[in-house]
């Protein structure tokens, strides 16, 4: 399976692992939401919703646009304090980070 497919299927987990753990949400932060500058946009957005309407979309555009995604990227460490005790969605953002951390 192509690295492509593979980060959709795991966005696709991502997903679903928010839903079964009531951590999607139906609504999008408000417009001001988005202009942070800080990194995972923590003084403007709780940790699921930087996931939801930040990572995930903006993953999903460049596997549209056939753009290059990332190779250094690490982003379980965060959710591991930031959504202490949701080893599901650990599990499956470290599936993420394995992935697209390659070494040069």
């Amino acid at each position: 399976m192509s690295t492509e497919n593979q980060v959709r299927e795991i966005l696709q987990d991502i997903e679903q692992v928010m839903r079964q753990l009531s951590l999607w949400q139906p609504m999008p932060p408000e417009p001001e939401a988005f202009e942070s500058k800080e990194p995972f946009a923590v003084d403007t957005m709780s940790a699921e919703q930087w996931l939801q309407w930040v990572l995930i979309p903006r993953m999903y555009a460049l596997l549209a646009a056939e753009a290059p995604l990332p190779t250094r990227f690490a982003i379980t460490p965060y959710y591991e304090m930031a959504l202490a005790g949701q080893e599901r969605l650990h599990n499956v953002l470290q599936r993420l980070d394995d992935l697209l951390n390659i070494e040069d």
